[in-house]
């Protein structure tokens, strides 16, 4: 059979995955269901990457196999992940997760990869080229508007002045439009308290900021709300009551403990603290903000 007025494997990539959309559905609820989440993406930015990643496989396949349909390509996944170990282990992760969508199947079907640890982190840990370009003494208020609420870079594009809410008399941010899988969540607003509900006011029904500045770190004052909550509430470790014994050594041990590994071994944190910190970030596990956002 010829190939005559086939598609493309770029546009049989871009409809395999474009159809998995699942924009405004809840990945949370999805979890939680049989069939989960396999089979759909839940944000246009994981769209672009996995379009990114399984352009790069099929491109591999066309020039040294003559591959023409994602069907021939899929015997040389497991070829093309193991000639790609020099990268770092979250890329190698992210390219096993992008053929394992296109696939409809898990990254445990193919090769093993290399584990992933914060060393390999470069994001907002250290100076970046982005960081030389962007004044945050210009940009002033918006650096603190994001210090005290957390917000993600689509959920401050979304933002509008009447998401300001109370409860207690405590500030938060309602976050409904541009969250990860589409969550809804309050955020409570935290540090410059009178500089978010004089922007917030100031916005009534339209965006708090018309444009996002594309060379701010987001990321890294999200660490920096993070980690500022988490001193506010968290308790001192030794305070935390031994309250489980250890089935084998007889020991008692603090459930409400967390303890870190790798190069963060030896640090301790409040899980307690952690989740009430998760949850403001809009995330669900609380290893996340220990590796990639708390900095104590």
């Amino acid at each position: 059979m010829g190939y005559k007025n086939k598609k493309s494997l770029v546009k049989q990539i871009e409809e395999n995955l474009t159809n998995k959309l699942a924009i405004g559905e809840s990945k949370h609820q999805a979890k939680r269901t049989e069939e989960g989440i396999r089979g759909k993406i839940y944000s246009y930015n994981t769209l672009k990457n996995y379009m990114q990643h399984a352009n790069y496989f099929a491109q591999y396949c066309k020039e040294n196999h003559n591959c023409k349909t994602l069907e021939q390509c899929r015997q040389y996944v497991d070829e093309w992940l193991k000639s790609r170990e020099n990268l770092s282990s979250y890329t190698l992760k992210m390219e096993a997760c992008a053929l394992a969508k296109l696939y409809d199947c898990s990254t445990t079907d193919f090769i093993k990869t290399k584990s992933r640890s914060r060393s390999d982190i470069t994001r907002s840990r250290n100076d970046v080229e982005n960081d030389k370009h962007f004044n945050e003494e210009k940009h002033k208020d918006f650096v603190e508007f994001c210090r005290s609420t957390g917000l993600r870079r689509e959920e401050l594009k979304y933002l509008t002045g009447d998401k300001l809410i109370y409860r207690d008399g405590e500030p938060y941010v309602i976050v409904d439009k541009g969250s990860k899988g589409g969550r809804y969540r309050e955020a409570p607003v935290r540090g410059n308290i009178e500089l978010v509900e004089k922007k917030m006011q100031e916005a009534g029904t339209n965006k708090v900021f018309e444009k996002i500045p594309s060379h701010a770190d987001i990321h890294s004052y999200r660490a920096d709300y993070a980690t500022a909550y988490y001193k506010e509430i968290a308790r001192d470790i030794k305070d935390i009551p031994f309250d489980k014994v250890n089935k084998g050594s007889g020991f008692k041990y603090q459930s409400e403990v967390y303890c870190c590994r790798s190069d963060k071994q030896g640090i301790k944190y409040d899980k307690v603290a952690m989740k009430q910190v998760t949850e403001a970030l809009g995330h669900s596990r609380i290893d996340v903000i220990a590796d990639h956002y708390l900095h104590i």
